[in-house]
């Protein structure tokens, strides 16, 4: 297990003692006493009441572990990969500041979750705009759950200035420090890096949009794994002590970026085969996947009427508008909304129960996708698009069969891929050599191994049956899937 201590410097500047507490994963972790600050606080406590894998945990019972434990590992993580370049390359001059806020922007870079977790966000949040779009109504398009964060994350500095101006000042922080951790958080906040050029490669630790290592998902792998059962094959660990900071040249210039030892690009094929299998056997799993479908139903049936409140004075979509309402939102709400006696929240009640009774649309089948075959513009190509076009054609497949109604089916298109958008795992990613760490390089393809695939994302389409039927006719309806698949539907999409 990582060791790392409070940051570099620290033996003779820090002068608070740390926190440290036991973490099934990382082990025991050192807290610095403005991250306690920041923890004990209602907006932070609040990840303890959001599960990290949403409705994955009706599928897998071991699933059950939060967002708040999370977050700890990846602030924990954060700092041992900022000690480990500082301890390997003095010359970064990597401070305590650098080190503090690249700590506090993993501890509250999942602040702006909502209940379930990206069920919210990818879900509720998109049937809300389907419904707002439906009736005219303004769309808030640019929302994401790391806007939320960083204004969740204004919050809680205010509040702690409140109760001590001096907070930031005696933990050696100030403003332009707090904007830096909101950068980190949110590269799209502000259109050029504040920090100095030379410490450019710190935006890539916590959320890198370069090539998609970084700590964040370090974490969620390992955490994951253990809590789904499933083996991890990728070791952080290794990655982290072979990071060295290079200059990479560029179109428009020399810049620094985080490189790893040439050998290691196994082990970072090895991360990204991990993100594509959760996702493939846990965080996409058919089961999962509609029952977190049916939870955004039920969100959206009640959002007019949240429990404990009165008729339209309170808006579950609303809630992102204000962090002092979306600090209410939490998985809890479900409970709220099942024990209601409200009226306007009956067939959000039903819903609910549904999902506990498993009386859900059963399971059809599922077939990729030829992407190749895709009788589609590149813009239209986005899932929802797909989708449509796929429920129209599966409808014409069903509609003479008997005793099944064509509306009673349900069509999703589930997106695969290794990361960054389908792209080359090893796209933007730089190496360096034992006889040479100082000019970095890309991986040529006669270097890659010929077992990494030449594909790296797929599109599946699953189809559901949302009435409860006799074991004869399901068996019925999955023939009538897969001869729809065998006709070559994915060619006349």
């Amino acid at each position: 297990m990582a060791r790392c201590g409070v940051g570099p410097g620290s033996e003779t500047q820090i002068t608070h003692t740390p926190l440290t507490v036991n973490d099934p994963i990382h082990g025991h972790i050192a807290l610095h006493p403005l991250m306690v600050k920041i923890m004990d606080t209602p907006q932070f406590q609040r990840l303890r009441h959001l599960k990290q894998l949403g409705g994955t945990y009706l599928v897998y019972p071991g699933a059950s572990h939060n967002r708040f434990e999370h977050c700890v590992g990846v602030a924990h993580l954060a700092g041992c990969l900022v000690k480990s370049l500082h301890d390997n390359q003095p010359e970064l001059k990597i401070t305590k500041q650098d080190f503090l806020c690249v700590q506090i922007a993993g501890l509250c870079h999942d602040l702006g979750h909502g209940p379930l977790s990206h069920a919210f966000d990818g879900l509720f949040m998109s049937k809300v705009k389907e419904l707002k779009t439906s009736q005219n109504l303004p769309v808030d398009e640019h929302w994401t759950h790391e806007e939320m964060s960083v204004q969740m994350f204004d919050s809680i500095v205010n509040d702690l200035k409140t109760k001590d101006e001096k907070v930031l000042a005696e933990h050696g922080l100030d403003d332009k420090d707090v904007t830096f951790i909101k950068e980190l958080i949110n590269r799209k906040i502000t259109p050029t890096e504040r920090r100095d050029k030379d410490k450019s490669f710190l935006y890539e630790i916590v959320a890198n949009e370069e090539n998609g290592i970084d700590v964040d998902k370090w974490d969620y792998f390992a955490r994951d794994c253990h809590h789904l059962g499933i083996p991890n094959n990728f070791d952080h660990l290794r990655l982290l002590k072979s990071a060295r900071v290079c200059d990479v040249e560029e179109k428009d210039g020399t810049k620094k970026h985080i490189c790893f030892r040439e050998k290691e690009a196994n082990n970072i094929y090895e991360m990204f085969r991990t993100r594509y299998t959760l996702h493939r056997q846990a965080y996409q799993h058919k089961i999962g996947n509609i029952i977190e479908d049916m939870f955004a139903d039920a969100l959206l049936k009640a959002d007019r009427d949240l429990p404990g409140g009165k008729p339209d004075m309170f808006t579950i979509s609303k809630a992102i508008e204000r962090p002092g309402d979306f600090i209410k939102l939490t998985d809890g709400i479900f409970e709220q909304i099942s024990s209601s006696t409200s009226e306007n929240l009956s067939e959000s009640k039903k819903i609910l129960e549904q999902i506990a009774k498993r009386e859900l649309p059963k399971f059809v089948g599922e077939a990729r996708l030829e992407e190749n075959k895709l009788m589609m513009s590149s813009e239209q190509r986005c899932n929802k698009a797909i989708e449509d076009v796929l429920t129209t054609k599966w409808k014409e497949a069903v509609r003479n069969y008997k005793p099944t109604n064509p509306e009673d089916f349900l069509v999703y298109v589930v997106d695969l891929s290794h990361g960054i958008k389908g792209k080359q795992p090893f796209e933007n990613i730089y190496f360096y050599s034992k006889w040479d760490n100082k000019n970095a390089f890309a991986i040529k393809d006669y270097q890659r191994s010929s077992f990494v695939p030449e594909t790296f994302r797929e599109k599946l389409v699953r189809v559901y049956y949302k009435k409860t039927m006799d074991r004869n006719v399901m068996e019925d309806v999955v023939k009538c899937f897969y001869q729809w698949c065998d006709l070559g539907f994915p060619s006349n999409v």
